[in-house]
């Protein structure tokens, strides 16, 4: 094994190339043609156009990157996040290839794909699922009747989905009447497959996940957990690790949940187990993530380990050799996704051209990012611009960490939301951990914008 081809874009594929380059594999970067210029292009051994602009003919074309394998005698594939990332039909068509799939087998990708199948497989083998309908739910009628049996509020979820989208909560009969359809066409347009199903809402609950890592030898690691609860519209905006303000035993117990989890399916590779923490400490599986997170950095942060460098020596056949209770944890890291996006303007997706790029830099700050002054973001992919990561000897110095790093960043051409995660960072509620799944959305963005009505009135 000597080449890697990267199924990406952006950030995730810069992180990746760098990793592969780390080991002495050489890598080929495919793009599409707005990428041309683009980062990895840039920093890859070997790049090559695989369409045009739209994603369905460039990065979701996996005959196009197929092609660019062979092409350039690539012997693994490595999908990143998002696009083809957790396609079983893509990891079967790289194993047809001949190209080892830097990820899961197919058919465990096909599992957990399937929400449905995921989740009857979990009580099947008693694990903890939050309660929902028996099956998909075909149309209005079908939801009002599961919705009498589930109760409200409830959530609409697509069947196939993943990454935030294709979701709702409703709170009544006539939201539910209202969204279903919106919610169809949601998941039709973004997997493909518009099938939904019901969901049992817990007010106030936490999202906390566990990374994975599982060898081809019967082996599996957890590497801690994090949380993800500072969301918007489901889309993750700040992450942690580890989850704080959360009883030992009950980490414990998800922790070796997770573990179990990956084992009763069989998971290879690296993968998240998503679960949802209630106020009383119960907790409910949610979803496993068959690919590698966008926020996996907080985790090597405090486990000192390159977790792109793991997935492909596991891909390679490696043995995992060090046993569970000598993986510790050190200190605490935090992870604030910068976007293209103006929050104060209902965050509106603000593409162009980034004039010019200051990052911090310091001990315990790291940056991931697929951009540099002069390049372009585009209004056709997804809006992040960076991570930023600080990691500390505790929560307290990484959230200031983070702060101080934040203020030092510059990015002009743009709007972004580096001021909204300064905010974050230092809103009482954050810092004491009294945060969960819809706070941002509830407390934090009113509060926020009546303090940048405030501040505008005083300019005034």
């Amino acid at each position: 094994m000597s080449t890697v081809l990267v199924a990406n874009r952006g950030e995730i594929a810069v992180r990746i190339i760098r990793t592969c380059k780390k080991l002495g594999l050489k890598t080929v970067a495919v793009f599409s043609e707005n990428d041309e210029n683009g980062m990895p292009a840039r920093l890859a051994d070997v790049s090559v156009c695989i369409g045009p602009r739209q994603a369905d003919k460039s990065y979701l074309n996996i005959d196009s990157i197929l092609a660019a394998a062979k092409a350039f005698k690539a012997d693994m594939i490595h999908p990143g996040v998002g696009f083809l990332s957790e396609n079983d039909a893509f990891a079967e068509a790289c194993a047809e290839a001949g190209v080892r799939f830097i990820g899961p087998d197919p058919e465990t990708m096909r599992l957990l794909g399937d929400k449905q199948t995921a989740r009857r497989t979990m009580i099947e083998n008693g694990f903890p699922v939050v309660p929902g309908s028996d099956g998909t739910v075909a149309s209005v009628k079908d939801a009002l009747a599961g919705a009498r049996e589930i109760g409200f509020p409830l959530m609409i979820k697509a069947a196939k989905g993943g990454g935030g989208k294709g979701i709702r909560v409703v709170s009544d009969a006539a939201a539910l009447e209202k969204e279903f359809a919106l919610v169809r066409r949601e998941a039709e347009l973004a997997f493909g497959d518009g099938s939904v199903y019901l969901e049992t809402y817990l007010p106030e609950a936490r999202h906390i996940e566990v990374q994975i890592l599982a060898d081809m030898h019967g082996n599996v690691l957890h590497l801690g957990t994090r949380e993800c609860s500072l969301q918007r519209k489901n889309q993750k905006l700040l992450e942690e690790a580890p989850a704080a303000n959360v009883e030992p035993s009950i980490l414990a117990a998800i922790q070796q949940t997770a573990v179990d989890i990956a084992r009763c399916v069989g998971y290879k590779n690296a993968g998240t187990v998503e679960f949802l923490l209630a106020p009383d400490g119960r907790f409910f599986f949610m979803e496993m993530t068959a690919r590698i997170q966008v926020e996996h950095p907080v985790t090597e942060s405090i486990y000192g380990l390159d977790l792109v460098k793991a997935q492909i020596q596991v891909a390679m056949g490696h043995h995992l050799t060090v046993p569970q209770e000598q993986i510790v944890p050190h200190g605490h890291a935090i992870e604030c996704r910068i976007n293209a996006e103006d929050p104060a303007e209902n965050f509106r997706p603000s593409p162009g051209l980034i004039r010019s790029m200051t990052l911090p830099g310091g001990n315990g700050v790291r940056i991931d990012t697929g951009y540099a002054a002069g390049d372009e973001i585009s209004p056709f992919y997804d809006s992040m611009v960076l991570k930023l990561i600080g990691t500390g000897d505790d929560r307290d110095e990484a959230i200031r960490l983070c702060e101080s790093a934040l203020s030092e960043l510059s990015i002009e051409g743009i709007s972004h939301n580096a001021a909204f995660a300064r905010a974050m960072l230092a809103d009482p509620d954050f810092q004491s951990g009294r945060v969960h799944t819809r706070w941002i959305e509830q407390v934090f963005i009113p509060r926020y914008l009546r303090g940048q009505q405030g501040i505008c009135s005083v300019r005034k």
